[in-house]
């Protein structure tokens, strides 16, 4: 009854074409990449703490107040991350609304609703972090979290893309199909040592002397060493999934993404090194998670590609004999 009353004021909105839903489901992948980025500036600036209580900023208020042991800046970081949650909500709500208002196929339906439901997750999630100080684990599940959202959001970018009326096709064979999820396991591998690397690393999100931040006890170098080996490991494997590719034929759309994601790879490699000769400067955290998001989203785009929806034509019609 309530699902059949919110689709008749869901058809009191303007039937959206194709483009506009890829447009939205874009907005979507942006946010929720974007979101990581300025969560890992809210860290190395320190800002962690910046809004000390959730969800309100300060007890009593929701945004910032004047306050002797908290800097402005620090206020004003966090309470721009916290706001970028509403941009966040509002294409997660949006990207609902328009493949409900195009009653697409329920494959899109669902993967649409994962959007609003994940970003409560998160919101969860940034809760907890905040009311535990900080807790480096709590930081790690966060950013993790965000990466599983843009994984979700690049695949609902391309279910809408294909036709409703059609069948699942495999593009390469089925060997390879599996190679690119090991590949993903690795890459998922990567990207918890790398938050591992980061909760023993010397970015805490809160220098306050009377609200020091607990750190993950494990020597960093151990860390740093494992975390550039599973990305090799990722990185291995894509060039023995580009090799089998080559071998068995690829169309370009699929080409065009292994390349993007090769290199991709490579380029965190090298920000990574640069890190580790730098003593972790604080503007390249904030890229090396930028190039995180990008990673995962340029491996999930491969990961649609390699099986797609394509269009049933109707089979012509026998011609009988009189």
């Amino acid at each position: 009854m309530l699902s059949r009353a919110f689709l008749r004021l869901v058809d009191l909105l303007p039937l959206p074409s194709l483009r506009v839903q890829r447009v939205i489901a874009f907005a979507v992948i942006l946010s929720q990449a974007g979101i990581s980025v300025t969560g890992a500036i809210v860290r190395v600036t320190s800002s962690g703490l910046g809004c000390p209580t959730w969800p309100q900023c300060f007890p009593g208020s929701f945004t910032p107040v004047a306050h002797a042991e908290v800097p402005v800046l620090h206020q004003v970081v966090e309470f721009s991350n916290r706001l970028l949650s509403f941009a966040v909500t509002l294409c997660a709500a949006l990207v609902v609304l328009a493949v409900l208002r195009a009653r697409r196929r329920r494959e899109v339906a669902v993967y649409a609703w994962l959007m609003p439901g994940g970003t409560v997750v998160q919101a969860v999630i940034g809760g907890i972090t905040v009311r535990t100080g900080l807790l480096w684990w709590t930081v790690s599940v966060h950013l993790l979290a965000s990466m599983v959202m843009v994984w979700l959001a690049v695949l609902l970018f391309a279910k809408i893309g294909e036709p409703d009326e059609g069948v699942d096709v495999a593009q390469v064979p089925r060997p390879l199909r599996l190679l690119t999820a090991l590949g993903a396991i690795a890459l998922c591998a990567t990207l918890i040592a790398g938050t591992l690397v980061t909760g023993a690393g010397p970015h805490a999100g809160d220098k306050s002397v009377d609200r020091t931040v607990e750190r993950l006890q494990v020597e960093i170098v151990t860390l740093v060493h494992l975390h550039a080996e599973l990305l090799i490991a990722y990185l291995a494997l894509l060039v023995g999934l580009a090799c089998g590719l080559a071998a068995v034929g690829m169309d370009r759309a699929i080409r065009v993404r292994l390349i993007v994601v090769i290199a991709l790879v490579c380029a965190q490699g090298l920000v990574g090194i640069v890190q580790y000769l730098t003593d972790v400067p604080a503007a390249l955290v904030a890229v090396h998670v930028g190039g995180a998001a990008a990673c995962t989203a340029a491996t999930a785009a491969l990961w649609a590609a390699l099986r797609n929806r394509e269009r049933v034509s109707a089979a012509a019609p026998v011609a009988h004999a009189s």
